[in-house]
């Protein structure tokens, strides 16, 4: 405007643009405007709005002698107008988007040579009001990618095709303990080169044009002598633009907090429920019937060494015992449920079931009882008392799911099939075992295991009898000599239990005493055969029916 206004010798010019919106004209560009702030009108309105309207150039050398002529702004601003040439002002589409307007021509009106260089240079400034325009789109959609990029929380880092750092957002500035600065122009061997991973896998996508994931990876971050650790699942992809290559983008999710939770969720609960529940993070009360195989162990003589122990030494011991046993039922991928006191409640089958989680259970309490007695044999070794234990196991239906209130709730399970593996492990006691494993979960077991048929019984609270088995893989032949001629006896013995014959199951028991004269469980036989046969029962269908817990 400036450069209009000299070269036509007038006293000023104003560059008029039409607001779409408000079918309004507003001076985009207006020399002196005597503080007005903005010139704003209809754009049909004045000499301007007519030139914009008709598209037409108009040429007034008297202005307030021309009816077109709005006098207001004159006598809003002070200024006196002489003469006007008005230009429409259109783009290179043919569209109207404006007018310029040039005032008081010096030493006369404007000439038609006037009009034809406004004209003129008026096509030059549609085009460079299109080009500011394409800058401002240009500008704003690089604003907008990068304040979304900068709200990203994931890291996205590109690699020109020389696997040099062009770019990285805030992000993963943060993630790498580095500033953009400082990244910007690194090689990604400088950058990740204590992790060759990250490196072959940008020079994979740079190299081979494909799509690239790790996940859960441990990424060594951070200046050469102050480096940490984090975790990052990381992606590879192409860059391109158009059909040209142009690097790669990695992209960085930091996933660090999300393992730190996991963690110390695991500390609580099993460490698989503690994955499912950060995944998915709804908190809904309720559960489902699901068939699982339920372990419930307990120390025997608990409250006795408790007393002998003392409160601190009693939490040491238990800490240790926890960590052993819980180590085994992990390592069988089993759920840990809870503590109860000193006794341990888990599940093989929940929340994700597998084919074989009736072996899984049997191999952990197997685990459980030898990890025990090596425990022990450091125990006695320091003065202290061993520690036994009774495991019960049994499968079936159960409820599980999360139980409790919405501010406070337990994964846990309920049920039949909960009750009987706690019945069993309290028969432990009874039948001077320390596996019993209900017929159920013997039935479905795959693997080769050596276990005896103990009973048929009636636990407390039930009147349908259960088969329950003594599993006894943890022994050695130290721990019971001629264990299989004590099963092959013992086997015979409940035989002739079974049909009353109590002479017959007395003899068969007592081969099993002399096999093995610490079997405590044939010993026990011997002496209830003995006691059936001086009393014999009314009706006998081999059932014993429990009456304590």
């Amino acid at each position: 405007m400036a450069e209009a206004t000299r070269m036509l010798s007038a006293d000023r010019s104003t560059l008029f643009l039409n607001d779409a919106s408000t079918q309004e004209l507003f001076a985009r560009v207006a020399q002196g405007d005597d503080g007005v702030d903005e010139i704003r009108f209809p754009n049909s309105v004045g000499i301007a709005g007519t030139t914009f309207t008709s598209r037409e150039t108009i040429n007034i050398p008297h202005a307030y002698a021309d009816l077109r002529f709005n006098p207001s702004f004159d006598q809003q601003t002070g200024f006196f107008t002489r003469s006007i040439l008005c230009v429409p002002l259109i783009n290179k589409a043919g569209e109207t988007i404006g007018a310029t307007q040039v005032l008081n021509k010096r030493g006369g009106p404007f000439t038609h040579e006037d009009e034809q260089r406004l004209k003129a240079f008026t096509a030059q400034v549609s085009i460079a009001l299109e080009n500011a325009k394409l800058f401002d789109d240009v500008q704003r959609v690089r604003n907008y990618n990068n304040a979304v990029l900068e709200s990203m929380s994931n890291g996205v880092v590109t690699f020109d095709r020389d696997g040099c750092v062009a770019t990285c957002n805030a992000a993963a500035a943060a993630i790498l303990r580095r500033t953009a600065t400082e990244m910007v122009g690194m090689r990604a061997t400088d950058l990740f080169g204590a992790d060759p991973l990250v490196v072959d896998l940008v020079d994979s996508v740079i190299d081979a044009r494909d799509q690239v994931s790790l996940p859960d990876v441990d990424l060594h971050v951070g200046s050469a002598d102050d480096t940490t650790v984090v975790s990052v699942n990381l992606t590879g992809v192409p860059l391109q633009i158009g059909d040209v290559d142009e690097g790669a983008i990695v992209l960085l999710e930091d996933i660090s907090s999300e393992k730190r939770v996991k963690s110390t969720m695991a500390r609580y609960m099993d460490p698989a429920l503690a994955d499912r529940l950060v995944k998915n993070d709804q908190e809904i009360l309720g559960g489902k019937a699901a068939r699982a195989t339920v372990l419930f162990s307990d120390i025997r003589s608990f409250t006795t060494i408790a007393e002998a122990l003392g409160p601190t030494e009693t939490v040491t011991m238990l800490n240790e015992y926890f960590t052993l046993m819980v180590d085994c039922i992990a390592a069988e991928g089993g759920m840990l449920d809870k503590f109860i006191g000193d006794a341990i409640m888990a599940a093989f089958g929940v929340p994700e079931p597998a084919d074989d989680d009736e072996d899984r259970a049997v191999r952990s309490a197997i685990a459980m009882i030898r990890a025990m007695l090596d425990w022990n044999v450091g125990r006695v070794a320091a003065g202290k008392p061993a520690i036994d234990m009774g495991i019960g196991l049994n499968t079936g239906q159960v409820v599980t799911g999360n139980i409790g209130s919405p501010k406070r709730m337990d994964f846990t399970m309920i049920g039949d099939g909960v009750n009987l593996a706690s019945r069993l492990e309290g028969a432990c006691k009874e039948y001077k075992a320390r596996i019993l494993i209900s017929d159920s979960t013997h039935q479905r077991l795959t693997g080769v295991y050596r276990t005896r048929e103990v009973d048929w019984v009636v636990v407390k609270g039930k009147t349908e009898p259960v088969g329950i088995h003594e599993v006894l893989d943890y022994h050695t032949d130290e721990s019971f000599p001629r264990l299989m001629d004590v099963v092959n006896h013992f086997r015979e013995g409940i035989a002739g239990y079974r049909s009353g014959e109590w002479d017959r199951a007395i003899e068969s028991f007592e081969r099993s005493l002399a096999a093995n004269p610490d079997d405590a469980l044939s010993a026990m036989y011997v002496e209830r055969c003995e006691t059936l046969r001086n009393s014999p029962p009314a009706s006998w269908e081999g059932v014993w029916v429990m009456t304590s817990k």
